[in-house]
């Protein structure tokens, strides 16, 4: 194995085929830097070796529960302290709570409340106010020479579905869309003043829940018992971090896939029972997470034929595995009328304990999405500019993501 760490850029991780397959040849775990990062990892590529390594107990997401510690390279660490740049030091805490960084008993305790309240009956119940802000959105940008699919739809579409879920009320979910919008999604100059307008309206919603319960997650997650009400501040950052942003660009880049791809879009619009099998297809297709959490070894021990030191970093490449030859015919090809066997069939939601919380919805808002911008219309959406003229960007440890989607409904 080269001993020498292959320093990856935006275009490799975003290539599934080029970038992964020589990776993917080589034997055992090769170790790679990150796009915008200086500590190597261990990088899973193969299905197969993902899905083990997504359940693989000694594998950890906590650096701090590895027994003695650790001193070897950290990017997770090195990706985070990026990512806090910025923010006031009293509201940290409020973002150290993602369920990607905890494991075990700790996992376990703060994901159940989250699972019992996010259920099949509220996921559901979501689904005529996603259909009707949907149509909304779509009314507004109809017939206009240029509208941004991204920014004047998927990010409004999406903030205000995660409003919706926690129960923010109707008259506070301009400001409070607007705050979140500074946060996750704007230019950067309000986010101090986005993150602390997020943490004071929801202490404030917990305690008016608290005195009169409504039909919403805050409420449900009170109702439960098994958080603490600062937990509940970190569950609405929660679903802001992994709620708006991955899937309102997930929704950009399905989009984008099926324009770059017009007999599908056309099969799509003539066939809109193919919903079942396109939304899945999409997921693993775009698969926007590329490259998942990182993991820890607990000890030294040989995975995927490659023997790892305790402490030592390793990263599964998601949208790798979901481009993997050994698991799915034709990987490059986007093919909506793609069979998938039981569960997913991929890995865009992830895989074990670490499951996506939100895949059920996910699933909900990508087929009204589809259905209202695809099989429902007359005309399917189009490009309002070049090809080559599509924006796009990058994030630390990830590859390149839309910054807009010019196009004509």
């Amino acid at each position: 194995m080269n001993a020498t760490p292959l320093h990856l850029t935006p275009e490799l991780v975003e290539d599934p085929v080029g970038g992964y397959a020589d990776l993917r040849s080589r034997p055992g775990l090769g170790q790679a830097v990150l796009p915008g990062l200086n500590s190597p990892a261990r990088l899973v590529t193969r299905y197969e070796d993902a899905r083990a390594a997504l359940t693989e107990p000694r594998l950890i997401r906590d650096r701090s529960a590895v027994p003695g510690g650790s001193d070897m390279p950290d990017p997770q660490a090195e990706l985070l302290a990026q990512g806090a740049e910025g923010f006031p030091e009293e509201y940290l805490r409020y973002l150290s709570g993602h369920l990607a960084l905890f494991d075990g008993d700790e996992h376990t305790r703060r994901r159940n409340p989250l699972t019992r309240t996010f259920t099949a009956r509220r996921v559901s119940a979501l689904r005529p106010f996603v259909e009707k802000t949907a149509r909304e959105l779509i009314a507004d940008l109809a017939g206009r020479e240029q509208a941004d699919l991204l920014g004047e739809f998927a990010y409004p579409l999406c903030t205000a579905v995660i409003c919706e879920l926690v129960g923010v009320d109707a008259a506070d979910q301009d400001r409070v869309c607007g705050w979140i919008r500074d946060f996750a999604y704007g230019d950067g100059s309000g986010i101090a003043e986005g993150l602390a307008g997020i943490v004071e309206y929801t202490k404030d919603l917990v305690v008016r829940r608290r005195a009169e319960p409504a039909d919403d997650l805050v409420s449900a997650l009170l109702a439960d018992g098994g958080m603490t009400d600062d937990e509940i501040v970190t569950v609405f950052f929660l679903l802001i971090n992994t709620g708006i942003t991955p899937p309102a660009l997930f929704l950009a880049h399905g989009m984008l896939a099926l324009l770059d791809h017009p007999e599908q879009l056309r099969l799509l619009g003539a066939e809109p029972e193919l919903l079942s099998r396109a939304v899945p297809e999409l997921l693993r297709y775009v698969t926007l997470v590329r490259i998942g959490a990182t993991l820890y070894a607990t000890e030294d021990f040989e995975f995927a034929g490659t023997p790892l030191k305790k402490g030592e970093a390793v990263t599964v490449a998601l949208f790798g595995a979901n481009h993997d030859p050994a698991a799915f015919e034709s990987p490059e090809r986007l093919d909506i009328t793609r069979e998938f066997g039981r569960g997913d069939g991929h890995l865009a939601f992830g895989h074990g304990p670490h499951y996506c919380t939100g895949a059920a919805l996910g699933r909900v808002v990508t087929g009204v999405v589809l259905e209202e911008l695809v099989t429902r219309r007359p005309v399917a959406p189009e490009l309002a500019v070049g090809r080559d003229d599509v924006r796009f960007g990058h994030w630390p440890g990830d590859g390149f993501h839309l910054l807009g989607l010019p196009v004509r409904l």
